[in-house]
């Protein structure tokens, strides 16, 4: 059974640029406009992944518009991540920074363990098949923390 539904939820993983930005993308693209959804990275050293893009393509998520952002560069935009009711780490190093900064907050940060597929497979359709296995990890992991897609 789905918990309570957050009104704002932020993605992280290491570079946003995989794994946050395809939650990111799911999870607007499964509730719509039901909560705020952003996403970020530990640090802001990588654009989108183009393996993520095409995945996240074929089951109708955009994500070739998404600029990756740093936890630093939303705290320099004025992004307070204590707006957030949830913190979705997809990473151990962005769990760490993210428990690290809502540390003085009431704020709840969960981890959810995915695996990260840069690097994975040396051909091209090895590398998608680790790419969608992250999208559909993200994806189980969304529909049994948030329950059934807006319809």
């Amino acid at each position: 059974m789905a918990e309570d539904f957050p009104s704002s939820v932020l993605f992280c993983c290491d570079h946003n640029a995989i794994r946050s930005p395809m939650a990111e993308g799911l999870m607007k693209a499964l509730y719509g406009h039901r909560a705020y959804v952003q996403s970020a990275g530990v640090k802001n050293d990588m654009e989108v992944d183009g393996f993520a893009v095409a995945v996240c393509d074929e089951i109708g998520v955009e994500l070739s518009r998404h600029r990756s952002r740093s936890f630093d560069e939303m705290q320099e935009w004025g992004d307070d991540l204590t707006g957030f009711d949830l913190i979705v780490a997809l990473s151990p190093a962005s769990q760490r920074r993210a428990l690290e900064l809502t540390r003085y907050s009431a704020l709840e940060v969960e981890y959810w363990p995915i695996i990260d597929p840069a690097g994975l497979g040396e051909r091209r359709e090895d590398k998608l098949a680790a790419y969608r296995q992250a999208r559909d990890q993200i994806k189980t992991r969304m529909l049994a923390r948030f329950g059934p897609p807006v319809r």
